[in-house]
């Protein structure tokens, strides 16, 4: 019989999760960005969500960070590639915090959750995906970057977006720092007889570039920037969750392995399909 006094396992708190936004001076961006987290704190009650930036609004990230009382705590950038702020502003905040044990997850790119998202703003806009398999197409208008692995991951969502709208050719094309621009990508659609061509933008909020993307599409449908969709706050908790799965997993296996062994990039990290791409007639 088991006895009613047993003593039950005391179970730790949950880490905060700390999700990272670019900042901007669009006052919509906070604006959207806490709309987001807010639909995240109503999937996980009880769970302690705070907000950071790497540049421009309050509270930045080290601030965020010295309000958190010693322990352990998970940061989930809302970015969507692997960049300079992902490799290098992370890890020197994280580091910096000498009071937390830090743990980064992944950024929120690419993944099928994003693909999701992105077709639902797309969706928005009234664009049918449905009528445009052949006569479609999509520009992802992106921030851009001289990171290589950046340019891999937007062609990676876009190559899963296209997925996701039946076969619709996708182009990445970037506001700075690489190209195709806009303006190239819809050329390259429309050289291959897709004049049925709408804008995804690959931003969590409003901003400059996302505005500037816009701009540089006059006349085509142009969604919204990805903000408080279902499907991201859904994958702002994944990142999170695997995040935490990796680091129990780490310290499970012998010090000697963990030492040594090679660790394998995350599942949807792997070498990606490759992206969707128009050729061009007489090319």
């Amino acid at each position: 019989m088991t006895s009613p006094f047993r003593v039950r396992p005391r179970t730790c708190p949950a880490p905060p999760l700390v999700a990272v936004a670019h900042g901007s001076r669009d006052p919509r961006a906070l604006r959207t960005v806490t709309a987001l987290l807010g639909l995240v704190r109503s999937l996980r009650p009880g769970l302690r969500v705070e907000l950071g930036h790497v540049e421009l609004n309050e509270p930045l990230l080290p601030d965020a960070l010295d309000t958190l009382p010693a322990g352990r705590a998970v940061l989930v950038p809302l970015l969507l590639g692997r960049g300079h702020h992902v490799k290098h502003d992370l890890p020197e905040a994280a580091a910096a915090a000498g009071h937390l044990s830090v743990l980064t997850a992944a950024p929120l790119g690419p993944h099928p959750l994003l693909a999701e998202a992105l077709a639902g703003r797309l969706a928005e806009t009234g664009w049918n995906a449905a009528g445009a398999v052949s006569t479609g197409g999509v520009v992802l208008a992106a921030a851009g970057s001289r990171d290589a692995d950046s340019a891999r991951d937007a062609e990676r969502t876009a190559a899963l977006l296209s997925a996701r709208l039946g076969g619709v050719p996708v182009l990445p094309a970037y506001a700075s720092a690489a190209r195709p621009t806009v303006p190239e990508a819809v050329a390259a659609l429309r050289a291959d007889g897709r004049h049925d061509t709408a804008l995804a933008s690959y931003f969590t909020a409003p901003g400059l570039f996302a505005a500037r993307c816009a701009g540089d599409a006059p006349g085509l449908p142009a969604a919204s920037p990805l903000g408080a969709h279902p499907a991201l706050a859904r994958l702002v908790l994944h990142r999170y969750d695997e995040a935490l799965a990796r680091a129990r997993t780490a310290s499970a296996r012998p010090s000697s392995v963990r030492r040594g062994a090679h660790r394998p990039a995350p599942a949807d990290r792997r070498r990606p399909p490759a992206p969707a791409r128009v050729v061009t007639r007489g090319g």
